[in-house]
C-alpha cells in the first residue's frame, strides 16, 4: 500500500509513466514501413515480425504480476520505461528480419512489463485517496500515443531520419521516466497468497469486456479510412481523419473521466456509454456525407472513453483473486483483442463487407456497457 502522505507526488510520476508507455508504443508505429522497406520482406513475413511485439508483450504480462507481489510496482515501471527507450533506436536500424523480431520481442516484454505495474500502482493510488483516478492515467496513455506518432512522422517528414527520430525521442522518453522515478513510492507491503491462480468468473467476464474494447479500438485504427474511402465520403489522403477524430474524442472522454464517475459511479458511467455508441455507430455506418461520418466517429470516441479505465478499476476492487493477477489477466485479453481486431474484422468484411462489420463493432460494444451491472456486483 502507498503511504497515504505521499500519493500526491505518486499522481504526477504514475502519469508520467502511462504516457511513456503509450508514447514509446506509438513512436514505432511509423517507423513499421521503413522497417519493411528496409528488410526488403513481404507482408506475411512482416506479419509475423509484428507478433513478436505481441508474443513479448503477453508473456511479460503474465508474469509481471509474479515480479510485482515480489518486488512492488515501481522498479518494473522504471526497468520497462527504461527498457522501451533503449531499444527502440535498435528498431530502426535492425539489419535482418532475425535480428528485428528478436529487438521487437524485447520491446514488447518492455511495454507488457510497464504496462500491467503501471495500472498496479495507479490502482493503490485510488485505494489510497479514495477517489476516481484511472481515466485521467489513461488519458496520459492516449497523449503519449499521439505525441509519440506525431514527433517520430514530424521528424521523418523533416529527413532527419530514422536513427536520429529515435534517438530523441529515447532521450526524452529516458528523462521522463527518471523523473517518474523519485514520485513513485516503494509499496510497504507486498501481495498476499499465491500468485498463479485460475481467474475467476468475474475477472473472465472483465478481461472479456475489455477485450472486445481493445479490439474496436485496434479495428478504428486500422479499418476506419478504407470505411470512409470505401463508401466514397473522404479522399484517401483524408481518410485517417475519422480515426483521428475518434482519438481526439477519446482523450477528451478520459480527461473528464474521472470527475464523471465521482459525480455518477462506475455504473452510471459505463452504461450511459451506450447510447452515443449506438448513435455514432449508426451514423458512421449510413451516413451520406462525410460531416455526419466525423460526428459519428466523435461520439463513439466519447462514449468509448472511459470502459477500459471502470474495467480496471473494477478488478482492483474485486477480492476473489490478487489484483496484480486479476490486472496482468486484463491487460492480456485486452492485448490479445488488439491483435486479433485487424484479422476478424477484416474476415467479416470479405464476407458481409465493411459496414456491416462496423455495425458488429457496435453491437459488441452494446454487450459492453449492457453488462454493467453484472461488472460492478461484487462477486460470490
Amino acid at each position: 500500500m502507498i503511504p497515504s502522505a505521499n500519493w500526491a507526488t505518486g499522481l504526477l510520476g504514475t502519469r508520467l509513466a502511462f504516457f511513456v508507455a503509450g508514447f514509446g508504443l506509438a513512436a514505432w508505429a511509423p517507423l513499421v514501413p521503413l522497417a519493411k522497406e528496409r528488410l526488403a520482406v513481404d507482408d506475411r513475413m512482416l506479419g509475423l515480425l509484428l507478433l513478436c511485439l505481441g508474443m513479448g508483450s503477453v508473456l511479460a504480462m503474465l508474469l509481471t504480476s509474479v515480479s510485482n507481489a515480489r518486488y512492488g510496482s515501481k522498479p518494473i515501471i522504471l526497468v520497462g520505461g527504461l527498457g522501451l527507450a533503449l531499444i527502440l533506436p535498435w528498431l530502426s536500424i535492425a539489419g535482418t528480419s532475425l535480428t528485428l523480431g528478436a529487438t521487437l520481442f524485447a520491446f514488447g516484454v518492455s511495454l507488457g512489463s510497464i504496462d500491467v505495474a503501471m495500472n498496479i500502482y495507479a490502482l493503490e493510488l485510488e485505494r489510497v485517496t479514495g477517489r476516481p483516478l484511472m481515466s485521467g492515467f489513461h488519458a496520459h496513455y492516449s497523449i503519449g500515443e499521439f505525441t509519440g506518432s506525431a514527433v517520430v512522422t514530424l521528424f521523418l517528414s523533416l529527413q532527419l531520419g530514422p536513427l536520429f527520430s529515435t534517438l530523441v525521442c529515447s532521450t526524452f522518453m529516458m528523462i521522463a521516466i527518471v523523473s517518474a522515478w523519485p514520485r513513485l513510492t516503494a509499496t510497504s507491503v507486498r501481495q498476499q497468497g499465491p500468485v498463479f491462480v485460475l481467474p475467476h468468473r468475474s475477472v473472465v467476464l472483465i478481461a472479456a469486456l475489455a477485450a472486445i474494447t481493445f479490439l474496436v479500438e485496434g479495428a478504428m485504427l486500422d479499418w476506419s479510412a478504407l470505411l470512409l474511402v470505401g463508401q466514397d465520403l473522404l479522399a484517401e489522403a483524408h481518410g485517417g481523419l475519422g480515426c483521428m477524430l475518434f482519438a481526439i474524442a477519446m482523450t477528451a472522454g478520459r480527461l473528464g473521466g474521472d470527475a464523471v464517475v465521482e459525480r455518477i459511479g462506475d455504473r452510471a458511467t459505463l452504461m450511459l456509454g451506450t447510447l452515443p455508441i449506438m448513435i455514432g455507430f449508426l451514423a458512421v455506418v449510413a451516413a451520406p456525407v462525410a460531416v455526419i461520418a466525423m460526428a459519428g466517429f466523435l461520439l463513439i470516441g466519447l462514449g468509448i472513453s472511459n470502459v477500459v479505465p471502470v474495467l480496471c478499476r473494477r478488478a482492483g476492487k474485486q477480492k476473489v483473486m490478487p489484483v496484480g493477477v486479476a490486472i496482468a489477466v486484463i491487460t492480456t485479453a485486452g492485448y490479445a483483442g488488439i491483435l486479433m481486431g485487424p484479422a476478424s474484422i477484416g474476415l467479416v468484411a470479405h464476407m458481409t463487407g465493411l459496414p456491416f462489420a462496423f455495425g458488429m463493432l457496435g453491437a459488441l460494444m452494446c454487450i459492453v456497457t449492457l453488462s454493467a451491472r453484472m461488472v460492478i456486483a461484487d462477486p460470490r
